[in-house]
């Protein structure tokens, strides 16, 4: 499906340079999007050439680091000027941790928070920034997860979960503050999805692979492109009227 308003835009994808948040950008490309990839890991240039090779669009690719405020805001003005400001946001930056939750450390704790929700709050705040008072209209797409609804098992990552459902609660705050402003904000929650990430792992680690597939209805967990199409909606103007909502996307898992 083609959206016929996407041609041309920029996008800004953070954590962009390999899994889900590279899948996603090749989703965009593949519409005629320019986009900028920031990521804190140097192969981020090496993916924007990449996929500029592949798609045949402007891409850039910026050394970002998202819990640091100046350096997002920084790796966001360098799209600016090398694609145009940006009217499509994707925070895809996101980490886990493992343990029970008595033995989890302070630094620990604070890394999970600092990248997935602080992070994510930096760069809704540098996307917003030049579009507030423009004019234009904008759509951010905040990357969640079901954890931020249920505690999945057997894995025990409480600060995971916390940080997800209050990346929920910023998505729909934001949409609520800036909707005078033609910006939409709204999140996904992925369930198991099978990224370059969770494949390595789950190779190691068959048995936990299966009990996740057990209790999936459809069966199977899922592949990156099977988020291309919401993004894309949530991404075009052919989602005007949906804004401040978190969309579960994870095979059938949470509605057992």
């Amino acid at each position: 499906m083609r959206f016929d308003d996407l041609p041309g835009q920029t996008a800004i994808i953070t954590g962009g340079a390999r899994g889900l948040g590279y899948s996603l950008a090749t989703a965009l490309a593949g519409q005629g999007v320019k986009v900028g990839l920031l990521d804190i890991l140097p192969l981020v240039g090496d993916s924007a050439a990449t996929l500029a090779a592949e798609f045949g669009v402007e891409t850039a690719g910026v050394v970002t680091d998202v819990t640091d405020a100046a350096s997002v805001e920084a790796g966001f003005a360098a799209v600016r000027d090398t694609l145009g400001t940006p009217t499509i946001l994707i925070t895809a930056a996101g980490v886990t941790t493992w343990g029970d939750s008595v033995d989890v450390t302070p630094e620990e704790w604070a890394r999970v928070v600092n990248i997935n929700l602080t992070g994510t709050f930096f760069a809704t705040q540098s996307f917003a920034r030049p579009l507030i008072g423009a004019g234009a209209t904008a759509s951010a797409v905040l990357i969640s997860s079901m954890s931020a609804r249920v505690v999945n098992v057997p894995q025990r990552q409480t600060s995971y979960n916390a940080t997800k459902a209050a990346v929920d609660q910023l998505g729909a705050s934001l949409a609520v503050e800036w909707a005078s402003e033609g910006i939409r904000v709204n999140a996904i929650a992925p369930g198991y999805f099978l990224s370059d990430m969770t494949r390595q792992f789950t190779e190691k680690n068959p048995e936990l692979a299966a009990d996740w597939i057990a209790r999936i209805p459809l069966g199977r967990m899922g592949e990156p492109r099977d988020l291309h199409g919401l993004v894309l909606l949530l991404a075009s103007d052919a989602s005007s009227y949906l804004t401040g909502q978190s969309l579960v996307i994870d095979g059938g898992y949470t509605a057992i």
